[in-house]
C-alpha cells in the first residue's frame, strides 16, 4: 500500500537535511493557499487531492538548478503551474478540433506517446526540468487519472511505464525509498555533490550482448 505523499514528503526532507543540506534549505514554504486557488481559476478545475497536499507542504524548489526528481526535474511552485498550464495549452489550441477526439487520448495510452496531446488542458505541468521538458499529471477522467507523465516540446506527452509514474504518491514513496537506501531508481541513482546539492545520474542498464 502507497504511502501518505505527506509520510513520504517527511522521509525526503530528513534524508536531506542530513546528506544534502543546499536542497533541503532550497525547499519552499507552503504555497499561498491563494496562488492554488488561483491555479484551480487558470485551469477551471480542480488539482488532485496528491498535487494539493504536495504543494501545501512545498511550494516547489526555489534552486533553479535543483534536481529533487529524477530525470533532473524540479517540482515548480503553484504560479509557476499557473504560467506553464498557459504556455503549453496554448500549443494544444493551434491544433485542429480534428485531432483533439476522444479517440487520440485512447491512442495515448496504447502507443505509449503521443505529440497530439502536448499541451493537453487536463495534463497540468507540475516539475520541469533545465531543456524545458515538463513532468505533468494527468487530471483526465480516464485510466491514466493521477498518472504522472513526461513531456516534451518535441516527442511529446511520454507515458512511462515504470511504477514509479502510476500517480504522484507512488513518485514520491520511491524517491524516498532510494535517498535513503542509496539504490537507483528506473536507472537514476541519487548523488550528492560538493555543494551538498541532490542530484540524479543516469546509467543505462548493461547490455548482455558483448
Amino acid at each position: 500500500m502507497t504511502a501518505p505523499i505527506g509520510e513520504s514528503w517527511t522521509r525526503i526532507e530528513n534524508w536531506l537535511a542530513e546528506h544534502a543540506r543546499t536542497t533541503y534549505t532550497a525547499l519552499a514554504p507552503p504555497a499561498d493557499p491563494a496562488d492554488i486557488a488561483a491555479i484551480e481559476r487558470v485551469i477551471g478545475r480542480p488539482l488532485l487531492k496528491p498535487l494539493l497536499m504536495s504543494l501545501s507542504r512545498h511550494d516547489g524548489l526555489l534552486d533553479q538548478r535543483g534536481s529533487l526528481l529524477p530525470g533532473f526535474y524540479r517540482p515548480m511552485s503553484a504560479r509557476e503551474i499557473a504560467a506553464a498550464w498557459q504556455l503549453l495549452t496554448g500549443f494544444y489550441d493551434k491544433q485542429s478540433a480534428d485531432e483533439q477526439g476522444d479517440e487520440t487520448d485512447y491512442d495515448f495510452m496504447e502507443i505509449g506517446s503521443s505529440s497530439v496531446l502536448y499541451g493537453h488542458p487536463q495534463l497540468i505541468p507540475i516539475a520541469r526540468d533545465l531543456g524545458g521538458g515538463h513532468l505533468v499529471l494527468d487530471h483526465r477522467p480516464e485510466i491514466d487519472r493521477g498518472r504522472v507523465h513526461e513531456a516534451e516540446a518535441v516527442e511529446g506527452v511520454m507515458r512511462v511505464s515504470h511504477k514509479m509514474w502510476t500517480s504522484l504518491p507512488v513518485l514520491m514513496e520511491a524517491i524516498a525509498t532510494s535517498l535513503e537506501n542509496s539504490q537507483p531508481l528506473n536507472g537514476y541513482t541519487p548523488v550528492v555533490d560538493e555543494k551538498r546539492r541532490l542530484h540524479w545520474d543516469f546509467v543505462p542498464p548493461r547490455s548482455d550482448r558483448t
